[in-house]
């Protein structure tokens, strides 16, 4: 079996926070962005949740930990497209990356979570005729790249300027650090024929297999099967998602409440669930010995570079940065990753 060679390491939070104080949750939030880098963390990223305690507008808050961090990338698994207008999103995006200095790192995902409460109220009209698909992704990529409004002789004046009209502010780099959140062979498909970067985490469609690690393995073949060799100047990434708990440094409460945790989620990787077969990993949670058994012993870790540590939902802030502390000690490095270099500012913390 291949040895793993991760070269980056990011982390996933669902970005928690109590009905009576958001605030405090989403600064605690931040403060675990800040946290990851200065351990040395590739990438922070954070989920985007509608109607839920978690953050419902990604944009805004990847503008706020660009200003809380300097170096580390920051991420979002994933944005939802079917609630989003392909214009007014990318212009959003495109300002949080500036303003992060080109950090920015976009998920995506079709699909429209709680669409029978949620459909209404985003569009005017019969929403259920619209593109909510692939199609909605690639308009939103095309205004990234930005494409010129009207034909060569349209312009657009303002006090001070003249110039012809695309999205601003543009920068054409962020086109090219897109990501797609693929389950399904279709969607693996279409990432790799669209250049898309892929995100797979702990939940694949099961097409032809009960068996979550083979489901997975024949979505990263047939995602590399349809990428394009043309790109050699940005490759498409790979990153590979599990939800990792080590139980070294945490006190007994935290010991038995993470054992809990992962308890009530076992039900779901014994077979497939639902009409659409979905399967799920299985969360890794115990000593990082018997962690990197496990991790030694999954065939999907061997075939990328890329691990995305994906933190359980309503964990306390101290609990997660146990949790970060513990794989950037005992475990990352026994996989090959090394941390990046500290930044100026973090030198002097």
């Amino acid at each position: 079996m291949s040895t793993p060679g991760i070269t980056s390491l990011a982390l996933l939070t669902p970005g928690n926070f109590a009905d009576d104080d958001p605030y405090t949750g989403l600064e605690e939030t931040l403060r675990l962005f800040e946290y990851g880098e200065r351990l040395g963390f590739d990438g922070a990223w954070i989920r985007q949740r509608h109607l839920e305690h978690g953050v419902g507008s990604a944009a805004v808050f990847l503008a706020a930990a660009g200003q809380r961090t300097e170096r580390i990338e920051l991420g979002t698994a994933v944005i939802p497209i079917g609630y989003e207008s392909p214009f007014r999103l990318a212009e959003d995006l495109a300002l949080a990356d500036v303003l992060s200095r080109g950090r920015l790192q976009i998920g995506f995902s079709t699909g429209m979570p709680h669409a029978e409460l949620l459909g209404d109220l985003v569009y005017d009209g019969d929403w259920r005729g619209f593109d909510l698909s692939y199609g909605r992704i690639a308009r939103l990529l095309d205004n990234l790249r930005g494409d010129y409004l009207g034909d060569q002789d349209t312009v657009i004046h303002s006090p001070g300027n003249r110039q012809r009209p695309r999205l601003q502010p543009h920068n054409p780099g962020l086109a090219r650090r897109v990501w797609y959140g693929g389950g399904s062979l279709r969607s693996a498909r279409w990432a790799a024929e669209n250049g898309l970067s892929l995100l797979s985490g702990n939940i694949v469609t099961g097409e032809g297999t009960d068996d979550f690690a083979t489901a997975q393995l024949n979505l990263l073949a047939e995602y590399r099967r349809a990428l394009s060799p043309a790109d050699t100047d940005h490759p498409a990434r790979v990153a590979l998602g599990r939800v990792i708990v080590p139980l070294d440094s945490a006190d007994p409460a935290g010991r038995a409440r993470y054992r809990a945790y992962a308890a009530t989620r076992h039900a779901r990787t014994l077979a497939p669930q639902g009409p659409k077969r979905t399967l799920f990993a299985p969360d890794l949670v115990g000593t990082a010995e018997q962690i990197l058994e496990r991790l030694a012993a999954d065939p999907v870790l061997a075939e990328v570079s890329e691990l995305r540590l994906e933190l359980p939902y309503e964990f306390r802030r101290e609990e997660y940065e146990q949790i970060l502390h513990d794989v950037r000690h005992l475990i990352a490095p026994e996989l090959g990753w090394r941390p990046s270099a500290p930044t100026a500012r973090e030198v002097l913390r």
